[in-house]
């Protein structure tokens, strides 16, 4: 008998446009960012900085997807992506890292995870 596969939908938080949080997040979800965090980001899955929004934080995920501006060390398990309109300011771990142009970016890259 095989196996049923679990279908249930991966959970994301948003944080929306007019949110300040100051201070830690750390979850187990996927994080979308709307609004401005400072402090530490850790989530066990996907954290998207979406365009307009401002992170100012240490960060740890599975994969991280910059749009907006982000101050702070990454560490991504999978894979760092700064997209043509982000901002990113801080070093960058991670396995594969996609720096697109137009993205602005300064800091150290280090991909021997």
């Amino acid at each position: 008998m095989a196996k049923e596969k679990d279908t249930k939908p991966m959970a994301n938080t948003v944080i929306g446009s007019s949110i300040v949080i100051d201070g830690e997040i750390t979850g187990e979800e996927s994080l979308t960012i709307l609004g401005t965090v400072k402090g530490k980001i850790s989530v066990a899955q996907n954290l998207v900085v979406e365009s307009g929004a401002t992170v100012e934080a240490d960060v740890e995920a599975q994969t991280v997807t910059v749009s907006g501006r982000l101050t702070g060390n990454v560490v991504a398990r999978e894979r760092i992506e700064l997209k043509p309109e982000s901002k990113m300011v801080g070093d960058a771990k991670s396995p594969r890292i996609v720096i697109a142009d137009g993205a602005g970016f300064k800091g150290n890259v280090d991909m021997d995870v």
